[in-house]
């Protein structure tokens, strides 16, 4: 699990905090990240993006600061 943080060092601290907080709460290792975004809301900063796990399962990562965690949920089947 160790190997999928570092395999996302190249990218900014907050999704190698992600990846480490899916790996811990989820039993993720992440394989990439989908539609990061960041931002700003009422003067905090935001952050969101979709994680892949290496088993296929996907979950939706967000925080708004001050808050230290992200807020985790699993994607579901969806149709269109």
């Amino acid at each position: 699990m160790a190997s999928a943080a570092c395999a996302q060092s190249a990218n900014p601290a907050w999704l190698d905090q992600l990846s480490e907080q899916l790996a811990v709460e989820k039993d993720c290792a992440v394989e990439y990240f989908l539609n990061m975004k960041e931002g700003e809301l009422a003067g905090r900063l935001t952050f969101e993006a979709r994680a892949q796990c290496a088993d296929g399962r996907q979950f939706d990562g967000s925080l708004t600061e001050p808050a230290e965690d992200f807020t985790i949920s699993e994607c579901g089947v969806q149709v269109c």
